[in-house]
């Protein structure tokens, strides 16, 4: 049987010889063979893996593959008339292009499958852009994948910029062993794969040492060595290296690797989680299943999904009563799964409707690109009464849509008592923390303290902790960095980047000798701002090898502005502003448009004192993005040392009137018109601010200072009060207010 396979698939090698080289961007790179050689001997496993949307990720562009429709169309967004024909069997897209001018391009590769499929394009230096109109497989139409207006030409989220470069943001997790291959000195690409789409090489690595292996059981077979197969070990860290938001650490992924070697995951932070750990933006599964009961337990993706055809195990509740039997399966004697659930007791609907499924309650969807659902994998109850307090979803009044959060809490108490409200849950210290109240330290602390909580909800809870805490929290994070999980150790190392300078070798120092890649490049980027760095000592050693994990990291991302910006932050803070200056001017070279690289680059120009070439820098950022507050305020400070008070006071009002809600904005800008004796304009800038439940010392002592040189003591009562409620122990303001409420009896 060996020797037909064998025979088999050099066969195969020499008849398809010809189709490889259908894909011009498909090489046989080192350790890989042609996929057609394992589907000659893995002939079921094959035609499995063909049914998969893996199989289908991306494709070249042909009458098989496209699903669009092609005969003529127009799609009409903003103003912008998109046509989609063909033309002798290939497919055209006439839009918008990178000029401004409608211009007509070839669609050369299909990308995903359903429920949507998007198209790239060849722009020239390799450079494949994915289209942000796609095709709708269900609905059977065009549709925008944007958010708000389109974005304009040069723009980064314009289909033609940075953000919807297949080479920089989804080259990772289509194809089978993908190499980027830029070339930063021409902003080229020479990218390439074993195979165009995801392939049995994606999860097996490389298969050149499984065919010598093969080989030499056919030469011996009473003596070959079968206890290597040459082939990488398949696990979950082979699924998460796509099924996470995350970035790679270093370029190209080999399976069988540690994914935290590979790669630094996003932790729970509220612009990509709800306070309860529910998805929220598109964070794929490895952030949420890594909260769940089940993952603590030892289950794992193959234990739901098939491996080859990507699809489940099981149909409905059968799937999860594999394990959540009535007797206690013995794989899960330290964790317990049994019970009665898959019964109207329990489900409290009839059997066999939707409010039944056990995945409809525990794992809610939520819609990304518009239109395709996604479960969430961390398991949760529904906490009606929680989305009532920090708008997190639960899937009663997701089904029940015309119901309320009040009427779904009450129908629970019904059903189950009201126990089901005391279940420890983590919304309320990271709902807090989203609100930057002191509170949640102390809430966020019994997160990290309590041993059934995930590693990833720890390591978020102390980079949470410190963002609010900063030098409260010191003992914290060094008993964090201690900790025997990488993803709490990870955690520490982002906390770190908010700690007191002064306090970040004490606290982390360990860590830049870690044993897990993503912990050391973490760390090594929160010392890079601490001044003690000739004190290490012996960990100097350990600190520079961090340094050449954050470079290699720097280069797997080499296309990528914001990191290539990070990093000269990073060289200014260990005090090579030469070497910085070229690292902000490579990422503005990336991506013009992206402010927080030219930020950056002005305040490093400040920082070695050319006032002028940062005033200048600012300048050049508000007139690429005039919209951007931030932009605005530093070029307001910027103003202010060139001693253009009027300009800076222009910008800065600008800045309060983009980002109304900011109080610094709102301070400086005051304290700048009160310079001028303008106070009355000052003084008028603090009521919104009142009004909004100002909580900011800062400004609410500016108001009081402006208000008592105006003599408006009314008006500055009403901030003292507001200062008095947030430092009810302070008796200078509480003699302050007392001595307002005088002065406003009298009429003064």
């Amino acid at each position: 049987m060996l020797c037909l396979c064998l025979l088999a698939f050099s066969a195969v090698i020499a008849a398809d010889a010809h189709a490889s080289n259908h894909d011009s961007r498909i090489r046989i790179h080192d350790g890989f063979v042609d996929e057609k050689t394992c589907s000659s001997c893995h002939a079921d496993q094959a035609a499995a893996f063909a049914k998969s949307h893996h199989a289908k990720a991306m494709a070249v562009a042909d009458d098989k593959t496209v699903l669009g429709n092609f005969n003529n169309v127009q799609f009409d967004h903003d103003g912008v008339v998109t046509t989609f024909s063909r033309r002798d069997r290939r497919f055209f897209v006439s839009t918008e292009g990178p000029d401004g001018k409608l211009t007509d391009f070839e669609v050369k590769y299909t990308f995903a499958y359903e429920p949507l499929q998007q198209y790239l394009i060849d722009l020239g230096g390799g450079r494949l852009q994915a289209l942000d109109i796609a095709w709708d497989t269900q609905k059977q139409e065009w549709f925008w994948l944007g958010e708000g207006s389109a974005k304009k030409p040069g723009s980064t989220f314009h289909w033609t910029g940075p953000f919807y470069r297949w080479n920089r943001t989804c080259i990772d997790c289509h194809s089978t062993d993908p190499q980027t291959n830029f070339r930063p000195q021409t902003k080229d690409y020479e990218s390439s794969y074993v195979a165009t789409s995801i392939s049995c090489q994606s999860c097996h690595g490389g298969g050149a040492k499984h065919v010598e292996w093969a080989r030499a059981k056919l030469a011996n077979a009473s003596t070959a060595a079968v206890a290597g197969l040459g082939l990488s070990k398949v696990d979950a860290n082979t699924c998460f290296a796509c099924h996470a938001r995350r970035t790679r650490l270093v370029d190209g992924y080999q399976p069988g690797g540690s994914f935290l070697d590979h790669f630094s995951p996003a932790l729970l932070r509220s612009d990509l989680y709800f306070p309860d750990g529910q998805i929220l933006d598109e964070v794929f599964e490895y952030g949420s299943f890594q909260q769940s009961k089940m993952a603590k337990a030892g289950v794992t993706c193959f234990d739901c999904h098939r491996p080859h055809e990507g699809s489940v195990k099981a149909v409905g509740n059968a799937l999860c009563t594999q394990c959540h039997t009535e007797i206690a399966p013995e794989r899960f004697a330290d964790n317990d799964p049994s019970g009665a659930f898959d019964t109207p007791a329990h489900t409290h609907h009839p059997r066999g409707s939707t409010g039944a499924l056990c995945a409809n309650c525990h794992m809610p969807e939520r819609t990304y690109m518009k239109v395709d659902p996604r479960r969430d994998h961390s398991f949760v109850i529904p906490r009606p009464d929680l989305s009532d307090r920090y708008g997190t979803p639960n899937a009663c009044t997701s089904c029940h849509e015309n119901k309320t959060n009040v009427w779904a809490s009450e129908t629970l108490d019904e059903w189950f008592g009201t126990g089901w409200r005391k279940r420890p849950t983590i919304a309320h210290a990271f709902g807090a923390a989203a609100q930057n109240d002191p509170a949640s330290i102390e809430a966020l602390r019994k997160l990290i303290a309590a041993p059934e909580q995930a590693g990833i909800v720890k390591g978020s809870a102390i980079a949470e902790m410190s963002r609010i805490g900063a030098a409260e929290v010191v003992a914290d994070v060094k008993a964090a960095a201690e900790s025997t999980d990488p993803l709490v150790r990870l955690g520490a190392a982002e906390a770190a980047g908010s700690l007191p300078p002064e306090y970040r070798l004490e606290a982390i120092g360990g860590l830049v000798g870690d044993e897990t890649r993503a912990v050391r490049v973490a760390a090594a980027r929160a010392l890079g701002r601490t001044q003690s760095l000739d004190f290490l000592g012996d960990q100097r050693r350990d600190f520079d090898a961090a340094v050449a994990d954050l470079k290699a990291y720097v280069q797997a991302n080499a296309d990528v502005a914001e990191i290539q910006s990070s990093y000269g932050t990073f060289l200014l803070e260990q005090g090579h502003p030469d070497e910085a200056e070229k690292a902000l001017g490579k990422a503005i070279d990336l991506d013009p448009a992206l402010p927080g690289a030219r930020i950056n680059l002005a305040e490093l120009y400040r920082a070695t004192g050319d006032n002028a070439k940062s005033e200048q820098t600012y300048a050049e950022a508000v007139t690429a993005n005039p919209d951007r507050a931030d932009l605005r305020y530093g070029h307001g400070l910027s103003l202010v040392r060139q001693k253009a008070t009027e300009d800076a006071i222009r910008e800065l009002e600008a800045a309060v009137r983009l980002d109304p809600g900011n109080s610094r904005y709102r301070t400086t800008a005051a304290i700048a018109l009160d310079s001028v004796g303008r106070m009355e304009d000052a003084f008028g800038l603090f009521e919104p601010a009142l009004a909004d439940g100002a909580t900011d010392p800062n400004l609410l002592g500016t108001a009081i200072r402006i208000g008592l040189k105006l003599r408006r003591y009314a008006e500055t009562l009403r901030f003292a009060k507001a200062l008095a409620r947030l430092q009810p122990d302070d008796p200078q303001i509480a003699e302050l207010v007392r001595r307002l409420q005088v002065a406003v009896q009298d009429g003064k």
